[in-house]
């Protein structure tokens, strides 16, 4: 069955840097675009990034352009996030899953855990 496991969340400091790391797996994840989303108290999910399968094309929310990286390593079935110059803004549990790679629109119901991000002094 699809199951995704995300990790490397914990508590920072503004302007702080986190990497998230999702492995994936129950379906073919070299052929899968894939998507980190966000949920923070009180709001609805929310697409963060995306990339897509073969030519790593990306999407990005506007609210993380140029501080956020989502990159891929197929070897490993796993997707990345590289947050840079953090905001309070940016506190929210995060989560990832398979994507279309056209309409972005995700592919599964099933989430994972998530990993929790808190950007607070």
């Amino acid at each position: 069955q699809v199951q995704f496991v995300e990790s490397g969340g914990g508590l920072v400091q503004p302007g702080g840097s986190l990497r998230l790391s999702c492995a994936a797996s129950g379906f073919t994840f070299s052929n899968s675009a894939m998507s980190w989303y966000r949920q923070a108290p009180g709001k609805e999910r929310e697409l963060v990034a995306g990339i897509s399968a073969i030519s790593r094309r990306t999407k990005y929310a506007d609210s993380v352009k140029d501080r956020f990286t989502i990159s891929r390593d197929n070897a490993k079935n796993t997707v990345y996030l590289q947050m840079n110059s953090l905001k309070p803004e940016d506190t929210a549990v995060y989560y990832c899953n398979a994507v279309n790679g056209i309409s972005w629109i995700r592919l599964y119901d099933y989430w994972g855990q998530g990993t929790q991000v808190t950007v607070s002094s």
